[in-house]
């Protein structure tokens, strides 16, 4: 079983209230092979909402990363909430892989904001998917969700049905 972000399913769970429909994403969760969570949703904020970003560490000692909305309150709490519910529905369904929206501060894996709301981005992990991939499952950004990398973890007698579906890969 995989886990895609919500807004990679189709579903507008985005801070502007938007999606990010990814098709393969949406093929996987329509046929029961995927999973859709939102960890900010999860973690009790309203669509829309204001956006976020992972802020800098103030301290060299500090390994807590901080999330700050760019009203400059602090939401760390509520985005670790979330990514523990997310958690909790990866382990209860036995989901070893993840698909997640790169630059989010919650799902992002290989990018995010720097935190100065300023449209700079830099390497670093959500707060979701750093649970995640401390907890054993393997996450993914979704600039690398294609046909040939969900293959290995969708049932058997799907798997020509989703070449067929993209034939391009993507």
């Amino acid at each position: 079983m995989i886990l895609v972000s919500s807004c990679l399913a189709g579903f507008a769970v985005r801070y502007d209230g938007a999606a990010a429909k990814n098709d393969i994403a949406a093929w996987l969760v329509e046929r029961g092979q995927a999973i859709a969570a939102c960890p900010e949703v999860l973690g009790g904020f309203g669509i829309p909402r204001p956006p976020a970003e992972i802020a800098p560490s103030k301290s060299f000692s500090s390994t807590r990363k901080h999330v700050v909305e760019c009203t400059g309150k602090d939401v760390t709490e509520a985005y670790e909430l979330g990514a523990a519910r997310a958690l909790k529905i990866i382990r209860r369904n036995n989901i070893t892989v993840a698909f997640l929206k790169d630059r989010s501060p919650s799902c992002g894996v290989d990018v995010i904001y720097d935190g100065s709301f300023s449209g700079v981005k830099i390497p670093g992990m959500g707060v979701a998917a750093r649970m995640f991939s401390e907890n054993g499952v393997t996450v993914f950004p979704d600039t690398r969700l294609s046909v040939d990398a969900v293959l290995p973890y969708i049932d058997p007698e799907l798997r020509d049905a989703l070449k067929s579906a993209f034939p391009q890969g993507s």
